[in-house]
């Protein structure tokens, strides 16, 4: 089955461009010209990616992407006509997964999605087998009362199941994996996105901010995943 791409964007000729151009590479597209109609067709289709324009009309983007990211974990690639931080960090804030400015080349789109696809299919099972293959013995973590299972990809707190997102999981395994050691963001960020990931360190913030809410009984005092100032993060299980 082909993947699914919905694109919600607005501006009828970049639409119509994204719509060939993911056709051609084999992707099954669709597409929505303000964010409500986008929204309905996300909770329709269950799209394996979403490429949202931040201005739309109706509802826009940011609305659009935190209303998908109470629902499903669909990987999102937002487009801005603003390259400055404050998009970007509120875009993320929301739920973004990656972020691409306007004007940008229909080649760079499509890497983006490519990466943002093999990341969400394969990080989990390549982070879990690598930890199986090079470390027999260790396909569970065990801190007290928060368990990972590798060989499962799933993660429980006081027995209870916690409902991650792929990077909050894959984030969790790399820390607890390195229990002790201060991590800095932009390593973080490479061993858990990927070298070819186009956000920022703030990134990293963000998701160690969701994971806390998760795991930690006082995430504004955390205990578990302790801030290194103007380092990064240290776990401490």
């Amino acid at each position: 089955m082909a993947v699914r791409i919905l694109v919600v964007e607005d501006e009828p000729v970049l639409a119509e461009a994204l719509e060939y151009s993911l056709t051609r590479q084999g992707y099954q597209a669709y597409t929505a010209g303000d964010g409500l109609v986008g929204l309905e067709t996300a909770r329709r289709e269950r799209p394996d990616l979403i490429v949202l324009d931040i201005m739309l009309p109706k509802m826009d983007g940011l609305e659009v992407c935190q209303a998908v990211r109470r629902e499903m974990n669909t990987p999102i690639l937002m487009l801005t006509a603003r390259a400055d931080e404050v998009d970007r960090v509120v875009g993320l804030e929301m739920g973004a997964d990656d972020y691409l400015t306007k004007p940008f080349s229909m080649r760079e789109l499509l890497a983006r999605v490519k990466a943002l696809l093999r990341r969400v299919d394969l990080d989990r099972k390549g982070l879990a087998e690598e930890a199986i293959v090079k470390k027999p013995g260790t396909e569970r973590l065990d801190f007290e009362d928060l368990t990972i299972d590798l060989s499962r990809g799933e993660a429980r707190l006081k027995g209870e199941a916690l409902h991650l997102k792929p990077k909050e999981y894959d984030l969790l395994v790399f820390l607890a994996r390195n229990r002790g050691i201060v991590l800095s963001r932009d390593l973080i960020l490479e061993r858990v996105w990927g070298w070819d990931f186009g956000g920022g360190t703030r990134t990293v913030d963000v998701h160690v901010r969701w994971l806390r809410e998760k795991i930690e009984a006082e995430p504004a005092e955390p205990e578990r995943i302790v801030t290194v100032r103007g380092v990064g993060y240290r776990f401490e299980g």
